[in-house]
């Protein structure tokens, strides 16, 4: 099944760019789904093994915690390329053209700039618990079993940096179209009115491919 975009491309830098950014989201993005499955799991044998043999999922409250790391910040990126994120954007709706693009533009620059700063304290948080002269090259861990943290501490930093990247590209493509006043520039998700995005939600559920 393929899912509906609001990002258009063609045979520019900026687009092969993006392109090659998306695969890289995708897969994050597909592992923060498999991880998602892989709690799903670990609850329902949790919930068997100690309704029927008493014996629950070792550490399960451990893992758990571990593994929201990932599925919480993986796919960052991607729903950013996609403009997924929950925004307030009552009045970007009504805007129009470059007025448009400004908005969007200076919108994702903010971004940027709290992306940089939670980059350099994740990255601090995550030295913070990696030692490699400690047992399993981690300064804490988790209460119950001792399961190191620096592994979901890193995900954090390696995550934004990829959002970093997918803003940057942002930025360069609603600049481009501030500068030329397209109206459908490549590289961005492209504002949709709510009766269009119901319905790529609705080909999205239903497994169709969108015309393109």
């Amino acid at each position: 099944m393929s899912t509906p975009s609001a990002v258009l491309t063609d045979d520019s830098r900026l687009s092969w760019l993006d392109q090659f950014l998306l695969k890289l989201e995708a897969r994050l993005n597909l592992i923060g789904g498999l991880v998602i499955f892989l709690l799903v799991l670990m609850a329902v044998s949790n919930v068997f093994g100690r309704k029927l043999f008493n014996t629950p999922v070792p550490g399960y409250v451990d893992w758990t915690q571990q593994l929201m790391a990932a599925f919480a910040f993986l796919g960052l990126a991607y729903c950013q390329r996609e403009g997924g994120h929950i925004r307030m954007d009552i009045v970007v709706t009504r805007l129009h053209g470059r007025i448009l693009w400004f908005a969007e533009w200076l919108s994702t620059l903010f971004m940027l700039i709290l992306t940089t700063a939670l980059i350099y304290g994740a990255w601090f948080h995550f030295l913070r618990s990696f030692d490699l002269n400690a047992p399993n090259f981690s300064r804490d861990s988790s209460i119950d079993i001792g399961l190191p943290l620096w592994p979901a501490k890193l995900i954090v930093p390696i995550a934004l940096v990829v959002l970093w990247l997918r803003l940057v590209l942002q930025l360069w493509g609603y600049w481009r179209a501030l500068r030329s006043g397209e109206a459908a520039p490549v590289a961005v998700p492209l504002p949709d009115d709510p009766m269009t995005q119901a319905a790529r939600e609705a080909e999205t559920v239903s497994g169709r491919e969108a015309d393109q």
